[in-house]
């Protein structure tokens, strides 16, 4: 007499690919997501909000003070933004307000990029040669409180007035950050990882770049967005003391002439563009670290 043949069934888990429960498809996941999405509208309801009311405060302050040198409406500031847009100023010799702003993040993108990569292989090298650490640790402690705005005239001497002078501030201010963060990153990367890849035959070099470095990209990134909101703050110094042209520049001339709306035209522009930087690095941390994605 045949035993009796039972039948299994098939696990759910083995129906999505690879045998594995799809997410898609786990219990409660559609409604985390859904929790999810309504926290983050909640977030941009909220900041919009926010941007609303510091609108009507300063609209309101400026109805009541009446004195536009002093503080102009928004209304009066929109104005003179959408003109100067597509107008130079000064209206001889000046530029319109786009060319001013690609002045300055041309200028970011070069000393932040530069600033960025030797940082990181400062901060590499340090986390994985003894020596290279002991050597350059006592340089970065005291470059880190210096404020890159006091090497403006030295610069200026050193290399002019021109785009060299302004991208190697950029690179100064932007070096010690990145260099403490890619350290700080990759010293936090757990001894297991690093103990796992050496005992599989990696070498010193294969686990720094292939497991160190990459499990420290969401510190890296941190650190890339302090270092962007000083290399504006930076940037627009150095323009206002020793430039030609850029959105600093712009700022000065204004001041010069007491066209404040201007001047608020100015600080909003680099307000934009710095929300839109910062805005990129918070994508990419996102992309690296999907822990992150809805925090």
């Amino acid at each position: 007499m045949s035993e009796p043949i039972v039948c299994a069934a098939r696990p759910a888990a083995l129906e999505a690919p690879g045998g594995l429960e799809s997410p898609a498809e786990a219990p409660g996941t559609g409604g985390t997501r859904e929790r999810r999405r309504r926290r983050s509208w909640r977030r941009v309801a909220y900041g919009g909000a926010g941007i609303l009311l510091a609108l009507g405060v300063w609209q309101v302050a400026a109805l009541v003070i009446g004195d536009p040198v002093t503080l102009p409406t928004v209304s009066g500031t929109v104005r003179e933004l959408l003109h100067y847009l597509t107008h130079p100023y000064p209206e001889s010799q000046g530029k319109t307000l786009v060319e001013d702003a690609l002045i300055s993040t041309g200028r970011i993108l070069a000393g932040f990029g530069l600033g960025t990569v030797a940082g990181l292989v400062l901060g590499a090298a340090m986390a994985g040669v003894r020596v290279v650490r002991e050597l350059a640790d006592p340089l970065i402690a005291v470059m880190r409180p210096l404020p890159p705005i006091a090497f403006i005239p030295l610069l200026v001497v050193w290399f002019g007035i021109g785009e060299t002078s302004k991208v190697a501030l950029l690179f100064f201010g932007v070096l010690p950050v990145i260099t403490i963060a890619t350290l700080g990153a990759l010293d936090a990367v757990p001894a297991e990882l690093v103990n796992a890849s050496r005992s599989l035959g990696a070498s010193h070099f294969h686990t720094m770049v292939h497991v160190r470095l990459r499990a420290a990209v969401p510190g890296v990134i941190t650190g890339m967005r302090i270092a962007m909101g000083g290399a504006w703050t930076s940037i627009i110094a150095a323009e206002m003391i020793a430039a030609t042209g850029g959105v600093g520049f712009l700022i000065l001339q204004a001041g010069n002439y007491l066209q404040t709306p201007l001047i608020f035209s100015g600080i909003i522009v680099i307000a934009v563009l710095g929300f839109a930087f910062d805005g990129l690095l918070r994508l990419l941390l996102r992309a690296a670290d999907p822990t992150t994605r809805h925090s």
